[in-house]
């Protein structure tokens, strides 16, 4: 049964998925971009987000808060170098899961995870459409031109004869 079960627990013991954790953060924080099983790869979201939010504020405290996290000096400073600058104004979100099919040998769902603003292929592709579509909300937005009415004696398209 899986009451209370908040956690993917990855058929680990907690020490082995400490760890696995703490090597997947590493390496995801030193590549920007990584290849594992899907489970791992929302469970490591999960472990890294709130880690990367504390990399935003670069105090004394929260790089001790974060080394307790991931004990590696030199992701340490990836992270709150280039990683929390490019990082900075974004409210959350900084992970991206893609699906990559299934592993040939075990046939585990496979995903790459990745940090948002380190593609530069997709925000270029990105940026290239939001060049020429505009951002689409529920409600929709008036237009400015539609606010100024025409008269009905323009509006009217068909010629008039007087006798």
């Amino acid at each position: 049964m899986r009451h209370g079960k908040k956690f993917n627990k990855l058929s680990r013991k907690k020490g082995h998925r400490k760890a696995l954790l703490r090597n997947l953060s590493i390496a995801l924080i030193t590549h920007k971009r990584i290849k594992t099983t899907l489970p791992k790869a929302k469970a490591l979201r999960r472990h890294l987000e709130p880690i990367i939010t504390k990399a935003k504020d670069n105090t004394t405290h929260s790089r001790r808060v974060v080394y307790s996290y991931i004990q590696d000096n030199t992701a340490i400073k990836e992270l709150f170098g280039p990683i929390a600058a490019k990082i900075g104004d974004r409210p959350g979100g900084y992970l991206r899961i893609i699906r990559m099919g299934f592993r040939l040998g075990d046939a585990a769902e496979m995903a790459l995870i990745e940090f948002v603003d380190f593609n530069e292929v997709m925000l270029a592709a990105k940026g290239a459409a939001g060049a020429t579509k505009r951002k689409r909300t529920r409600r929709g937005r008036k237009k400015s031109s539609d606010t100024t009415t025409t008269s009905p004696e323009a509006s009217n398209d068909a010629p008039t004869t007087e006798e």
